[in-house]
């Protein structure tokens, strides 16, 4: 069962540099908890950094807001449910990925079995993914940890660096 998402961004708050307000907690600001519920969805940045934040059944998920594989943003897209897990489904390569760990998940089979049957299996984690806490009807984001690389980090470095013009569009 696919949930079609196209929602309006929430404008966040941001500083004067350009970025999401930081607490002095070293969290980030996103928005208000009932304006993300209402929309079900926020785009933000962090140092330069776009992230989506989803509120889908009961939780709130952050993930880098470009596929993995090319800079497509994830404005319109499918939430699917995967075995139990919620995955947000890239509109142009139709890759799924799990909002709970940034999972690349694809269905294959062992040819090696009797009776080959399609299963749902991970190719590990390629979206980076934010930790999102909330407080007193806030929502905020931890900073992202960069000493760990996803596959998700080129793109989101290179539109840091120059936008659409830079990827060629």
């Amino acid at each position: 069962v696919y949930l079609y998402m196209r929602f309006k961004d929430v404008e966040s708050h941001t500083s004067s540099t350009g970025g999401a307000e930081t607490e002095p907690d070293g969290l980030i600001f996103i928005g208000k908890e009932e304006d993300i519920k209402k929309s079900q969805r926020i785009t933000a940045k962090i140092n330069g950094r776009e992230i989506v934040v989803f509120y889908h059944e009961g939780k709130f998920h952050a993930l880098d807001s470009r596929c993995y594989l090319i800079c497509y943003l994830f404005f319109f897209s499918f939430l699917q449910d995967i075995d139990g897990q919620a995955c947000i489904v890239c509109p142009w390569h139709k890759f799924r990925i799990t909002l709970e760990t940034g999972e690349g998940l694809y269905e294959g089979i062992n040819p090696l079995e009797p009776t080959p049957t399609p299963k749902w299996q991970s190719k590990g984690v390629k979206q980076r993914i934010h930790k999102v806490t909330i407080d007193n009807g806030n929502v905020y984001v931890s900073p992202p940890d960069l000493s760990v690389s996803f596959d998700s980090d080129y793109f989101a470095d290179k539109y840091k660096k120059g936008g659409e013009l830079a990827m060629g569009k």
